[in-house]
């Protein structure tokens, strides 16, 4: 895996997850981000999680990782080196909040552990993605479907819009957004993403 300096995150990117939580669909992306200690690889262990700031909900996602700087008119194939599946862990009674002030997000996103890896597999091409399905076990029952033909904005546009706007490195990542389906995770709960049919990576969430 590259270093990964800049974590990048997509929020509302699906038309049934915006409107299960209530929030208007979008008309431009959603940007915000997490810090890089955030960062925790789902490699079969416990990985530690807030148990005491109320909910705490899983969001699955594409993740995929810059293999270049941006560059206006680069293909996808040029620019993204690898795909790999995670969740953007949110605290939801946190967020809730912090959007009713009007206050950023990063509270609720933010926190050490919030943004979960697999391992990165080399990149398809938008094809390749089409033709599988990601999906999120709870328990070993599945929870979460999505696939990428279902994004309001595609990875080319999201790709134009971080770049010219934030800028984009070699090795940063960007969570695409989160299908329907987010819930509650409670402690000793085992998670596993699953990209087709294959195990992707587990991991046993540790509330404290």
């Amino acid at each position: 895996m590259q270093q990964i300096r800049n974590i990048y995150c997509v929020g509302r990117n699906y038309k049934l997850h915006a409107e299960e939580l209530g929030n208007d669909v979008p008309t431009k992306p959603m940007i915000f981000s997490k810090p890089t200690h955030a960062l925790a690889l789902a490699a079969g262990g416990e990985i530690e999680l807030p148990g005491s700031r109320g909910e705490l909900h899983y969001e699955t996602e594409l993740v995929i990782q810059m293999a270049r700087s941006y560059e206006p008119g680069a293909s996808l194939k040029q620019m993204v080196d690898g795909i790999a599946l995670g969740i953007d862990f949110t605290l939801r009674d946190v967020q809730s909040e912090l959007k009713k002030k009007g206050h950023p997000w990063l509270l609720a996103k933010g926190f050490k552990n919030s943004a979960i890896l697999t391992s990165f597999h080399p990149f398809p091409g938008v094809e390749g993605l089409l033709q599988k399905d990601f999906a999120l076990l709870k328990n070993g029952e599945q929870v979460q479907r999505g696939n990428i033909g279902n994004v309001i904005f595609d990875l080319a546009t999201l790709i134009q819009y971080i770049g010219e706007n934030f800028g984009l490195e070699k090795g940063d990542i960007i969570y695409t957004g989160t299908p329907e389906g987010v819930g509650p995770v409670s402690d000793g709960d085992v998670l596993t993403f699953l990209w087709g049919d294959e195990n992707w990576g587990e991991f046993t969430a540790k509330l404290r």
